[in-house]
């Protein structure tokens, strides 16, 4: 597990690659206020919004999810308490105000940004309403 990367990863370059292509300017990598050992891969300070980018893995997708056959009660612990750590953070962060937005890594480039940008639209984000909470271009 020490090789896991834990930013940087495909889906999340990606992803900021397409965001900043349409001129969206983001922290990466950021603490979460109040939980500074917990980190949101793309955040939108100003507009309080914090995109978290998921594994289906590490994160127990249920369309995805292989749970292994080997300690396979020590694993299904291990990824419980990854999914119930996400809702800790998102309790948090909708307490202080914060929007947080979980996409998934088996999502579309082309969905993920649509659904930052229509998220970003209900904050204000003066880009995003004009895209008009579309996202990238067909």
């Amino acid at each position: 597990m020490v090789a896991q990367r834990n930013r940087d990863t495909a889906p999340e370059r990606a992803l900021r690659r397409a965001l900043h292509s349409l001129g969206f300017r983001y922290r990466v990598n950021m603490p979460i206020p109040g939980m500074p050992r917990r980190r949101a891969d793309v955040t939108f300070t100003r507009w309080r919004t914090a995109v978290f980018i998921q594994g289906c893995f590490w994160h127990a997708c249920q369309k995805h999810l292989h749970p292994p056959k080997h300690n396979s009660e020590w694993w299904r612990r291990k990824l419980e308490g990854n999914v119930r750590r996400d809702e800790e953070t998102d309790a948090h962060l909708v307490h202080l105000g914060w929007l947080p937005l979980r996409i998934w890594e088996h999502e579309g480039v082309d969905d993920a940004v649509g659904r930052v940008t229509s998220a970003l639209a209900t904050r204000d984000h003066p880009r995003a309403l004009r895209l008009g909470g579309q996202g990238m271009a067909k």
